[in-house]
């Protein structure tokens, strides 16, 4: 797939040009792997997950290694899922379905996914979050297992159990330190392999799919614009930032985002006329709103669900926006959470304010509103920090580092638990 070439310089909502960044040079590997990335949701879809999935494979291909998805067959129709997520390469994605969504139907699909594992030669390495094909094909090469959250159903605990005893694990990956240290909690009677954490991230602003021209949005033409991106579901903080466009009648609102039952749920509250609900948007289109916002908006609860209330990860979370709302240099009003500290620093990189009062949060929005300047610093600094540690490319180099494979990046072994450093301010 040739790349996408990036949409021409465009003027941001203060008036400031789109900053050109360049991002730092990667090291050269001498040789490729040969990763299969199991993933056990669908593609495509609507859903995060699936997001993740394509821009790793996506940064795994970018580094010059051969990745094939294994996926379960999509959710959402579109007609070409590669352009849906805005991805650069063209990975082979091969659908294997379940007979069932019972735990035979899993194990079922885990064996037909090792059976295309060993058809033909073994990959070099198997990566993904699918706990059921992981341990099905412990025996066909190094495996490296992500997590996002602690499990809690009993059948897959015993899984992942099992999984974690086994000799062909090199490395867990979670995505805060929160959650490696939870793991070392649940697993430390186990000799477990090293835990490594490697927060979410996203691509540049020059470097994300994005259509010719920007997406007319409604609303008054001179009101300043108040963006959220993201999903619907509880603990998202819908509900603050529809507080907030009530106080604050002078900003438009912007909602980007959300299945049409959570919209419709939402919709037909109490919604101010300055709030508008846009609705789901392919991933590989999302990154021209970015800049057509003069805020943006990181409103987590203390308890952050999945789809359908389904997980509840609020102490773990590292929510993908967040990182492209830095990317895109957009100045940001965030949930003081303990994990979001993690990434981010009031004042440094953003605003932060307690999740439940809406007080601050009106005033933070306010006083960003008011202030370019305020803008700008924060929004270039969460930017840099996010082109110099948090890209695909960064992460997906990451997680590989030091494993001892061909093809991989020869660091010092890591430790039981690598200690990720955010940027320091400049």
């Amino acid at each position: 797939m040739d790349p996408i070439q990036p949409a021409p310089r465009r003027s941001l909502p203060d008036g400031r040009a789109q900053p050109q960044q360049r991002t730092p040079p990667v090291p050269v590997r001498e040789a490729a792997l040969r990763i299969a990335y199991l993933h056990p949701g669908s593609v495509p879809s609507v859903y995060a997950n699936s997001v993740h999935a394509m821009r790793m494979c996506d940064a795994f291909a970018e580094a010059g290694h051969e990745v094939s998805l294994y996926t379960a067959p999509g959710t959402y129709t579109v007609d070409d899922a590669y352009a849906y997520y805005g991805v650069r390469h063209r990975f082979p994605v091969h659908t294997v379905p379940s007979p069932d969504y019972t735990p035979a139907g899993y194990r079922v699909r885990a064996e037909r996914v090792r059976a295309l594992l060993t058809h033909d030669a073994a990959p070099d390495l198997i990566y993904g979050h699918d706990l059921h094909g992981l341990t099905a094909a412990a025996d066909v090469a190094p495996l490296v297992y992500e997590s996002h959250r602690l499990r809690d159903d009993p059948n897959t605990l015993r899984i992942e159990h099992r999984l974690l005893q086994r000799d062909s694990l090199a490395r867990i990956v979670v995505i805060t330190h929160a959650l490696a240290r939870d793991y070392e909690r649940a697993y430390g009677h186990l000799d477990t392999a090293p835990i490594l954490v490697a927060p979410e991230g996203s691509d540049p602003p020059d470097a994300s799919a994005r259509p010719t021209g920007p997406p007319e949005l409604p609303g008054r033409p001179d009101a300043p614009r108040i963006g959220y991106i993201g999903h619907l579901y509880e603990g998202r903080g819908i509900g603050l930032v529809l507080d907030l466009a009530d106080r604050l009648p002078d900003l438009d609102f912007h909602l980007i985002g959300g299945i049409d039952e959570d919209r419709a749920r939402w919709s037909s509250s109490r919604r101010p006329a300055n709030a508008h609900f846009h609705g789901h948007r392919p991933p590989g289109a999302v990154s021209a709103y970015y800049p057509l916002f003069d805020v943006v908006l990181a409103p987590y609860q203390s308890k952050i669900y999945t789809a359908d209330g389904h997980c509840e990860t609020g102490r773990w979370a590292s929510p993908m926006k967040l990182f492209e709302y830095m990317a895109h240099g957009r100045a940001l009003v965030a949930s003081d959470l303990p994990v979001l500290r993690e990434i981010l620093q009031d004042r440094v990189n953003c605003l932060l304010c307690p999740p439940a009062e809406a007080d601050a949060w009106a005033d933070a929005v306010t006083e960003l509103v008011a202030d370019e300047a305020l803008r700008r610093t924060l929004g270039e600094e969460a930017g840099r920090q996010v082109l110099h540690q948090h890209t695909w490319r960064h992460r997906a180099d990451r997680v590989l580092a030091g494993l001892g494979l061909p093809g991989t990046i020869h660091r010092s072994t890591v430790s039981r638990t690598s200690e990720f450093q955010p940027t320091p301010p400049r």
